[in-house]
C-alpha cells in the first residue's frame, strides 16, 4: 500500500509536469509575449515557468525511484516538503490579494503530491 501512495504522488507531479510543461507554457507565453514586457523579462519569465516544470518532473522521478526502492525513503523528505511549502505559498499569496491563484491547480497539485508522498513513506 505504501508504494502505492507514493507511486500515485510521483504519477501527480509528472502529469501535472507535462500539463504545466507544455500546455500552460503555451497559454502562459502568449500571454506574455501579448504584453508590454521587455524581451529580457519575458524570456527571464519563461525560465522562472518552466523551472517549476522542472521542479514536478524532479519531484516525480524522486518519488518513483523511492516507490521502487522504500530503503531511499529519506531522498523524497526534501521534495515533499518543497512541494507542501509550495501548496503554502498558492494558498498565502492567495488569500492575500492574489485570489486567481487558488482557482490554478498548482497548489491543489503540490499539496496532493506532498500528502500523499508523505502518507505513502515507509515507516
Amino acid at each position: 500500500m505504501e508504494s502505492i501512495l507514493v507511486t500515485v504522488s510521483g504519477s501527480i507531479a509528472l502529469a501535472g509536469a507535462l500539463f504545466h510543461g507544455v500546455v500552460g507554457g503555451k497559454i502562459y507565453m502568449g500571454h506574455i509575449k501579448a504584453s508590454e514586457l521587455m524581451p529580457l523579462t519575458q524570456s527571464l519569465s519563461l525560465v522562472a515557468w518552466q523551472m517549476f516544470t522542472v521542479f514536478l518532473v524532479v519531484s516525480g522521478a524522486t518519488l518513483f525511484c523511492v516507490a521502487m526502492k522504500p530503503n531511499l525513503a529519506l531522498l523524497a523528505y526534501p521534495v515533499l516538503v518543497g512541494n507542501a511549502l509550495g501548496a503554502a505559498l498558492f494558498l498565502l499569496l492567495g488569500v492575500m490579494g492574489h485570489g486567481r491563484l487558488l482557482k490554478m491547480p498548482g497548489m491543489y497539485l503540490m499539496g496532493l503530491t506532498a500528502l500523499l508522498g508523505l502518507l505513502g513513506l515507509p515507516s
